[in-house]
């Protein structure tokens, strides 16, 4: 492989590593394959550009910046292979690296999709509901979130150097905050490689991404209130940067995904032979052996009923001698190369002072037989098993992370002190316990959820869908308290809202309303000549309405709904029942009724651009319609998104009354409105 010059990406330029450069080498053979070096970098320059120039993702909408995401995701994908070629000489395998480059594009698809489902057609997104803070309702609160107008500064581990970029870009740029990458040394070339597929896209507004590859240099001393800061790497690390003056004097939102002492508990329900304690063996290996273990998520703790430590040390030992370790291009290589030499090194050291403490039971960490040519300076290692009979006298092993191939197993006595022991670990990423037992899993969740960003619970039903013990998934936070972190880098619209400000709106619901484009309670509603279903969707705004005639409901209604839908609950039928109910007092009206009463009192029914409507949200029945009492009922635009070119969503805020004015049902209609121009004639 020829060396490669690992550029940065500042102010809209490419800049070669110059000044002070460092030489990465092939986690396989040990030569030289990248150069990397940011000197002459201005890092308070690439701040600003990113504030001004990618400031214009700001005037994007949540819609227009999903679209982003996901030409960006289909340019990796289109360009895939060149980045598997490439990932090799980081001793990842097809398979590991296949976690790393369409793991990260299918997270921003992930994104993509979210933001295009459940986040509104414009740049505000509303929180909740209006708070009514005055006595007749003229005075109001309302929170909103808006994109911060900074930058956000990603600083990303070795370990998945795409996957890693991605999960933090993926919200940030939803969120319409720019972002500026700055990749593990070790790895970066492959960041490089594929952040530059990614500017070649076409299709993202200047000064969105930049790239620092190589040292940060003053980066960070020129942080304001409005950037943030994630990162993911070790704890002395993340230390270090949350003491930074700046971001201390800024508070500087700050977020790091650090060392975690993941653990997995066999259930005590799961004996040799079941599918349980087969599924335990397999994650085990599993994870020692994919990237080599060095997952943040891995399972550095295997947590085992006393009376089966040694049968499962024998199945998980049995497993991980078929396991071969070698150059990743060579056929049969299961395992490839840790990322460098220096991390062999600490690693090696790491295992070393496990072993004070905890007995080697399978591997060696100084000798291991690579396949492959050329591998005699790489950075191989073969798995090794621990264990340990005494946890609770043993700190060690709830306090060092051998960030490899290595994990130990624990005793334990019941699923109090399995518990106990896994929260030993001060905070992890991931917990995984193989059980088929309910009262298992309820006492888990009780007792160690506060001490975990994810819980999988596997068992036989499960196992053919689940995505494994440690597997990030977009939707799902990644990050967890205490030695962890604290973050939440994922977790759906939860990420995406870090980049973002809320902030409590207060004044009239006329004004607040024509500002954040939604309705809100006690705003005027526009009664114009027009029914508002003959409107296109670019012609309705908030307010606009009507409000119906009403229709007395009869007994003989009541009755004929009854039978026609088979619905015959006795508080709709019988009369000596209802009236001893504390809630109705004698006969009342089907709530789906008086839904399909309103409808048919405020639907236009001629063809028109209202093509569908396909839901109702926040439904409550307030009040009983009883025989003889009228209904009426109030239709309001409250919001809209588009959805295509060619038709859009229009939620409408229904509300029915009786002939007192009293509510009897409030909810949200969905319908799906045409563009103008768009229906064929």
């Amino acid at each position: 492989m020829s060396v490669r010059a690992v550029e940065s990406f500042a102010e809209g330029k490419w800049h070669a590593p110059t000044g002070d450069v460092q030489e990465v080498r092939s986690a396989v053979t040990g030569e030289v394959v990248a150069e990397t070096g940011s000197d002459g970098l201005d890092f308070a320059a690439m701040l600003a550009f990113a504030r001004a120039r990618g400031g214009a993702l700001r005037k994007l909408t949540f819609h227009e910046r999903a679209a982003i995401l996901k030409a960006l995701a289909q340019a990796i994908m289109a360009r895939k292979e060149e980045l598997y070629d490439l990932s090799f000489a980081s001793g990842a395998t097809r398979a590991d690296s296949w976690i790393d480059i369409e793991g990260g594009a299918g997270t921003l698809f992930a994104y993509s999709s979210k933001g295009r489902r459940e986040l509104p057609n414009q740049r505000l997104l509303i929180d909740g509901d209006a708070e009514i803070l005055g006595k007749t309702g003229t005075f109001i609160g309302q929170h909103v979130y808006t994109s911060l107008q900074g930058a956000a500064v990603h600083i990303n581990a070795f370990n998945f150097p795409i996957w890693g970029m991605l999960e933090k870009l993926g919200p940030a740029l939803l969120a319409g905050v720019p972002a500026i990458v700055k990749p593990a040394q070790a790895t970066g070339y492959i960041a490089e490689a594929a952040f530059r597929i990614m500017v070649e896209s076409g299709v993202l507004p200047d000064g969105a991404l930049q790239l620092v590859s190589g040292s940060a240099g003053d980066l960070l001393d020129h942080l304001t209130a409005q950037d943030v800061v994630a990162f993911t790497g070790s704890a002395r690390t993340a230390m270090l940067l949350q003491r930074h003056p700046v971001i201390a004097r800024e508070a500087v939102r700050f977020t790091a995904e650090r060392d975690s002492l993941n653990a997995s508990i066999l259930g005590s329900d799961a004996e040799p032979g079941s599918p349980e304690f087969d599924l335990f063996v397999k994650e085990v290996v599993r994870e020692m052996t994919v990237k080599a273990g060095q997952k943040c998520t891995a399972i550095r703790r295997a947590l085992v009923p006393a009376g089966l430590v040694d049968a499962v040390q024998d199945a998980i030992s049995s497993r991980l001698a078929k396991v071969t370790v070698g150059d990743p291009r060579a056929e049969g290589v299961r395992m490839g190369a840790l990322a460098s030499r220096e991390q062999l090194d600490d690693v090696r050291g790491r295992v070393r002072e496990l072993a004070k403490s905890s007995s080697i039971v399978f591997g060696d960490p100084d000798t291991v037989e690579a396949i492959g040519e050329h591998v005699a300076n790489g950075a191989f290692m073969a798995p090794v098993l621990l264990r340990t009979d005494t946890p609770w006298d043993n700190d060690n092993v709830h306090e060092i992370e051998a960030f490899g191939p290595v994990s130990t197993l624990i005793p334990y006595n019941d699923i109090d002190d399995a518990i106990a022991l896994a929260n030993q670990g001060k905070g992890s990423l991931a917990l995984s316990v193989m059980t088929h037992d309910p009262a298992v899993v309820q006492e888990v969740v009780l007792q160690a959820g506060a001490w975990h960003g994810r819980i999988l619970f596997l068992d036989r039903d499960c196992a053919g869908e689940s995505t494994g013990h440690g597997s990030p998934l977009p939707v799902l936070v990644h990050g967890s308290p205490g030695r962890a972190g604290g973050g939440e880098e994922m977790g759906g619209i939860r990420g995406v809202k870090h980049y973002m400000q809320r902030t409590a709106l207060q004044g009239s619901p006329a004004l607040l309303t024509k500002a954040i484009r939604q309705q809100l309670p006690g705003a005027p509603m526009d009664e114009s000549a027009e029914h508002p279903f003959r409107l296109y969707f670019e012609e309705i705004e908030p307010g606009r309405g009507i409000a119906t005639g009403a229709r007395t409901v009869t007994l003989e209604d009541i009755e004929h709904f009854a039978h026609f839908t088979g619905d015959t609950f006795y508080a709709h039928m019988d009369e000596e029942a209802a009236s001893k109910s504390p809630i109705f007092g004698g006969r009342v009206a089907h709530g789906y009724l008086i839904l399909s009463f309103a409808a048919g009192l405020f639907v236009d029914p001629a063809p028109g651009p209202v093509l569908a409507n396909y839901g109702l949200e926040r439904l409550r029945f307030v009040k009983p319609i009883k025989p003889g009492d009228a209904m009426k009922a109030t239709l309001t635009a409250k919001s809209k998104s588009l959805k295509t070119p060619e038709m859009g969503e229009v939620s409408w805020a229904i509300a029915v009354t009786n002939q007192n004015d009293e509510l009897v049902a409030t909810y949200d209609l969905l319908t799906m409105n045409a563009v103008r121009g768009s229906l064929t004639t």
